[in-house]
């Protein structure tokens, strides 16, 4: 026997809280790097205003951030209730929840931002592919990826349905879709362009491969079912 196996190889709890404390550091770097703006908006946030607030990019980052206890305490509450009724991957669907929605509504929030002409000017529309990725710039880019990249993290986790990546194609595409409509139909004054949905789209997919081995597959035991109980014997 290879009594060195267990030491090759970390257990997973000690594996979840490296991942967990890296990705706390990463949130507390960003933070700090963006500490100045966020700043700016707290006043206003603390005030339940809305104008300065959550009509602002810094305010709606600085309301995510804040609010991230509350989502680690929300996806606790929910993976102790599954576990207690015997469901398997209590914690993986619970995180994949939380994080689907703590990570996806405040970029299509601040995407569905009016405008300075908003209800005023009319819908602007670019169908051509990559003419507009010159006017984008790096943060425009950076950002267009981060706005479906927890959708396409998560959503392989907690759905067998959508573990693949043409199925991640597809509904990082349609939610795209759906978003640059809104803008043009709601007159929010900004461009409904088809870069935006490649962007968009190629995020979700690069998530959802950082994010591919901890996918539920068809292999794996239904979780969303309680543990059936051992039949007595005799």
């Amino acid at each position: 026997m290879n009594h060195n196996a267990p030491l090759s190889a970390p257990p997973r709890r000690t594996r979840g809280i490296v991942l967990l404390g890296l990705a706390i550091l990463g949130v507390a770097s960003a933070a700090f790097v963006v500490r100045r703006p966020l700043m700016m908006s707290a006043p206003m946030c603390m005030a339940g205003r809305w104008h300065g607030c959550l009509d602002t990019f810094n305010g709606v980052v600085l309301i995510t951030l804040v609010a991230l206890p509350l989502a680690a305490l929300v996806a606790w509450a929910l993976a102790r209730r599954r576990r207690a009724a015997g469901v398997t991957s209590a914690w993986r669907m619970s995180l994949a929840e939380v994080g689907m929605v703590h990570g996806t509504v405040p970029f299509v929030w601040m995407t569905m931002m009016p405008g300075a002409g908003a209800g005023t000017v009319p819908g602007r529309v670019s169908l051509v592919p990559l003419r507009d990725l010159l006017t984008m710039g790096p943060l425009g880019i950076v950002g267009n990826l981060l706005i479906f990249a927890a959708l396409g993290f998560f959503a392989p986790m907690r759905f067998t349905a959508s573990a693949s990546v043409p199925r991640i194609l597809a509904l990082g595409t349609g939610c795209s879709v759906l978003v640059e409509t809104a803008q043009y139909v709601l007159r929010l004054d900004r461009v409904s362009s088809v870069d935006d949905v490649l962007v968009n789209a190629t995020g979700a997919v690069l998530a959802a491969l950082a994010s591919r081995r901890w996918w539920r597959t068809t292999a794996e035991a239904p979780s969303d079912q309680p543990r059936p109980l051992p039949a007595p014997a005799g």
